[in-house]
Order: C-alpha cells, then sequence, then structure tokens
C-alpha cells in the first residue's frame, strides 16, 4: 500500500497542468454532444471507450452528416496515428506492467506520453504504479469534463454558436506551440504545404484523408532525414 501511495503523490502533480485543459476540453465536447442529440450517459462512454480527443470532436460531425463508417474509420485512423510511434517508444518503459499494460495502452494520450517517458522516477518509486496513476489521472480528467459537460446540457439551454470551433482552435494552439518550441520549422511547414495543395486539388469535403494520407507517407519513408534536420536546428 505505501508503494501505491508513494506513487500516486509523485503522479498527481505531474498531471495537474493536464488537469485544466482535458476538463475544459472534456466539458465542451460533453456539451456539443448534447446539442446534438445524445445525451451525457453516450458522450461519457464514448470519452470512456474511445478516448481519442481529437477524434472524439471529429466524430460528432461524421456523426451529424451521413455517416460512412469506412470514411470514419480512415481519418480517424490517420489523425491518430502518431500513436503508433508512441506504442514503439513505450514498449520498453511499459515492459512488466502485467495486468496494468491493456489500461496503459488504450489511456495512453500525448501529455500522458510526454510524462511517461520523460519524467525522471526516483529509485523509490515504483514506475510501473507511477505509470499507471500518470495515466489513470490524466484519463479521468477528460472522462470527467465530458459527464459534467453532458449533465449541464441536459439540463440547462446553452448557446453553442461557435462552440465548435473549439477543435480548429485546439490544433491551432498546438501548431503554434509546437512552432514556437523548434528551430526547424519544415515539418509543420510541410503539413500547411499538403493540406493546401490537396485543398485545390481534392476540394474541401474530400481533402482531408488525401492530406493525412500524404504527411504520414512522407513522415515514415523520409523520417530519418527530417530526424537528422531537426536536431541539428536543435543544437544550434
Amino acid at each position: 500500500m505505501k508503494t501505491k501511495t508513494r506513487a500516486f503523490k509523485l503522479a498527481f502533480p505531474q498531471t495537474i497542468p493536464v488537469l485544466a485543459g482535458f476538463s475544459l476540453l472534456g466539458l465542451a465536447y460533453g456539451l456539443l454532444m448534447s446539442a446534438n442529440g445524445y445525451n451525457f450517459i453516450w458522450s461519457t462512454l464514448t470519452s470512456l471507450f474511445v478516448f481519442a480527443g481529437a477524434g472524439q470532436y471529429l466524430l460528432i460531425s461524421l456523426l451529424a452528416s451521413s455517416f460512412n463508417p469506412l470514411y470514419a474509420f480512415i481519418i480517424i485512423f490517420f489523425i491518430n496515428f502518431r500513436y503508433v510511434f508512441y506504442g514503439v517508444t513505450m514498449l520498453e518503459k511499459y515492459k512488466g506492467t502485467g495486468k496494468m499494460k491493456p489500461f496503459l495502452i488504450h489511456a495512453l494520450c500525448d501529455e500522458t506520453f510526454a510524462t511517461n517517458s520523460t519524467f525522471t522516477i526516483p529509485d523509490d518509486i515504483d514506475k510501473n504504479w507511477f505509470y499507471f496513476f500518470v495515466t489513470l489521472f490524466n484519463y479521468l480528467y477528460w472522462a470527467v469534463g465530458t459527464l459534467i459537460g453532458g449533465l449541464i446540457g441536459e439540463v440547462i439551454v446553452i448557446n453553442i454558436i461557435g462552440l465548435d470551433f473549439v477543435l480548429t482552435a485546439l490544433f491551432v494552439v498546438i501548431f503554434v506551440d509546437q512552432w514556437l518550441k523548434t528551430k526547424n520549422h519544415k515539418p509543420a511547414l510541410l503539413g500547411v504545404g499538403v493540406g493546401l495543395v490537396s485543398l485545390l486539388v481534392f476540394g474541401g469535403d474530400y481533402f482531408i484523408i488525401p492530406a493525412l494520407f500524404i504527411v504520414v507517407f512522407i513522415l515514415i519513408f523520409f523520417k530519418d532525414k527530417l530526424a537528422k534536420e531537426v536536431t541539428s536546428y536543435d543544437n544550434q
């Protein structure tokens, strides 16, 4: 019990910054789901079982339109393709986590990956329990935020005009944050360039999947060259 308690006390402060972001984004998601006719049960279950962040926001518009399961699968798969690389990176760290591993895999997100992959865990702390609690806290922040948003949407009529812009705003914030933190802007410009070209070629209704496919293709087959350029820029 003491081992779990120490890991719990160490893990919680590392997730406090995520608490503010996830709870608000989860709340907005719950409100949007409610406004589109899905009660808090559906929105909360989606957050618990899908747990895809931006993918969940996109799912709202996909469900509201003429739903195409194959299209939904492809677009959400490419949006979340980065988790393949996250998973490979965490293979060694999550080795020996036993029964915790399925949950650690399911609830892996950007913020959890950033903490669990970089935080230096003291020798007297069980690393497996630390990984578990960091993952659990971030997972619950999102799910509870969704639950609260869904419940509010059930009892209070809220004008949500413009609230769906939160997904666009989220991507803009992530883009700007990465731009400011890195010296080499080629990957960012690559994404913008491919998106614009795909928009011109395929049109506004069909450009997302080709753009995502092209970007993923380039990142996979030219990752070594891009990695060297990023390293050289960061060392300057």
